[in-house]
């Protein structure tokens, strides 16, 4: 009876000790090297979702064979003629960009077409704002998005 005791006071002591080497063992990782490159895309002729998924695709690096959902390792793009895109349907007319500021009365409502005359480039990059991930890195993905009219 006493040998088994002391058997299992060893075994218990060796136990906390092996938890106590593998608690201190850290998983170290490293930044990945990201190569970014340009990609110049010319809108004339091509349609607003189409295009948008295209250039959201290259941003977030779903393109490259390192992707990695967690990491930002998109591309630059170039986005010229933007003034020249098309849209399908009546969406110039019919569709509304809603912006509320989180008082009573403060839902602000601009229609496409007048966006779309102040600013060609503003609704290509709207399009592309809300198809990337809703989390910490799409400020830094759209960032690297330039539209030129």
């Amino acid at each position: 009876m006493a040998e088994h005791k002391k058997s299992t006071t060893k075994n218990i002591e060796k136990a906390i000790k092996d938890s106590s080497q593998k608690a201190k063992k850290k998983k170290v990782s490293k930044k990945p090297v990201i190569d970014r490159q340009t990609h110049k895309i010319d809108a004339k002729g091509k349609i607003l979702g189409r295009l948008s998924t295209e250039v959201a695709q290259i941003l977030r690096g779903k393109n490259k064979p390192s992707f990695l959902p967690h990491v930002d390792g998109g591309d630059f793009v170039v986005i010229s003629n933007a003034s020249q895109i098309k849209t399908t349907g009546k969406k110039m007319e019919q569709k509304v960009y809603y912006h509320y500021s989180g008082y009573p009365g403060g839902l602000k409502e601009k229609k496409m077409s007048k966006v779309f005359e102040k600013d060609p480039g503003e609704i290509i990059k709207r399009a592309v704002w809300n198809m990337l991930p809703k989390n910490k890195l799409r400020t830094s993905m759209i960032k690297r998005l330039i539209v030129k009219n």
